[in-house]
């Protein structure tokens, strides 16, 4: 197509778009970026943010608080944009995530504008991650109606959009029917190049050295917390350092919590966890990395004898495609985001997302038996490079901007 002009809105850019904004740059278009903080620059990317008028209502009810938020950043978003076509930049097409409410008033300014959203999810009132895990998220009356409440502003920019994309079938189907047929599915791609597996691969982590080939159990999460399962993995923790006397854990993740409700007592969902085994394990073979550079989360990777990957009903995370891409043999959940991926003792392992013994049997047979793993972690890198890898996706993506 002739050049356009294109911006990206998304609250934290670049987020899903690291990739595909340059790359849309680097083909001759005009590409800007609109969010709400400045964050490293992209090339070819022109950035700008953007400032709500004012904040929250703290006397609404906490469900129109959610509402109004959103409603705060598109009304500054629309502003942003016409500030932007007052100064010369028109775009032609809008790139962006409606999750926070930036897209919903795309079309009142740009009515001949092209709106692409990227959808993640649709919060679901049943099926999905409300009322799945009845620990932390019981289903309940309320607990629907909230997350029937969180669609509204998603509601309005599905209304108006012209196109869409989705990165997997699972979270497409979330969205309501009537809108499928404007929701194409291409994931976001991982760079299999680079993530890859390593078999002399070395991690050092305070004073301890680990290789790949020893029986290394990894475990990781954005923020370790219930959405990821991190409660699942830390009382299989007992079983399976009990069966594999020389097996090392490690795991990755802040003590922030990415999703759902923080902890009430203000006690991090990461130490209430561990204090929970830490008196029925060998706590010296429990490491926690805490939040690491990128090449370190690669390295935690290509030494792991046998990865851990937990999620509700939910957004699938880049780290378990990363995990097949650097040959990792997966123990996942049995979870339809999980199950889109991997198919049980084809490329990787599948258990019940609650059942914390069966986790660690499995993570422990894994652990003592490495060559009976190798075909499943050779078909879990096939599987990323044939369906995941970045450079198949990032074609796929720049065609259904273009297109």
């Amino acid at each position: 197509m002739k050049p356009a002009n294109i911006l990206f809105l998304h609250q934290n850019f670049p987020g899903q778009y690291r990739d595909l904004a340059p790359a849309l740059a680097a083909r001759g278009h005009k590409v800007r970026s609109l969010s709400i903080r400045r964050n490293a620059p992209l090339d070819g990317v022109a950035s700008e943010v953007y400032a709500p008028t004012r904040g929250t209502t703290r006397q609404a009810h906490p469900w129109a608080q959610d509402f109004e938020t959103k409603i705060l950043r598109g009304e500054a978003c629309a502003q942003a944009i016409a500030r932007m076509a007052q100064g010369g930049f028109v775009p032609d097409i809008v790139c962006a995530n409606p999750g926070w409410g930036e897209a919903m008033f795309v079309k009142d300014v740009l009515p001949d504008a092209r709106l692409h959203l990227y959808l993640e999810f649709f919060y679901p009132t049943r099926g999905g991650d409300t009322g799945f895990d009845p620990e932390f998220a019981p289903d309940s009356v309320p607990a629907r109606a909230h997350a029937r409440s969180k669609r509204a502003a998603q509601l309005l920019s599905l209304d108006a959009m012209d196109s869409a994309v989705s990165p997997m079938r699972w979270q497409r189907d979330t969205f309501p029917a009537v809108y499928r047929d404007r929701i194409a599915t291409c994931f976001d791609g991982v760079d299999t190049g680079i993530v890859r597996p390593d078999p002399a691969a070395v991690l050092e982590h305070e004073g301890r050295t680990f290789r790949a080939g020893q029986p290394i159990v990894t475990f990781v999460s954005r923020n370790l917390e219930p959405y990821r399962g991190y409660h699942v993995f830390m009382r299989a923790l007992p079983k399976l350092l009990a069966e594999v006397p020389d097996a090392q854990v490690l795991i990755v993740g802040g003590d922030g919590v990415s999703y759902g409700a923080a902890p009430r007592d203000g006690v991090s969902f990461r130490k209430r966890f561990y204090d929970e085994v830490a008196d029925r394990i060998d706590q010296a073979r429990v490491h926690f990395l805490g939040t690491v550079p990128y090449p370190t989360f690669l390295k935690v990777l290509q030494v792991s004898a046998a990865h851990a990957y937990l999620t509700y009903p939910f957004v699938l995370s880049w780290s378990m495609i990363e995990a097949m891409a650097a040959g990792c043999l997966v123990v996942g959940s049995r979870t339809g985001p999980v199950e889109e991926v991997i198919r049980d003792g084809e490329n990787g392992r599948l258990v019940d997302f609650f059942d914390a013994d069966e986790l660690a049997g499995t993570l422990a047979k894994a652990l003592r038996d490495p060559a009976g793993q190798r075909s499943l972690r050779e078909r879990a890198r096939a599987t990323a490079i044939a369906d995941y890898d970045l450079a198949a996706c990032l074609a796929r993506q720049i065609e259904l901007v273009e297109g």
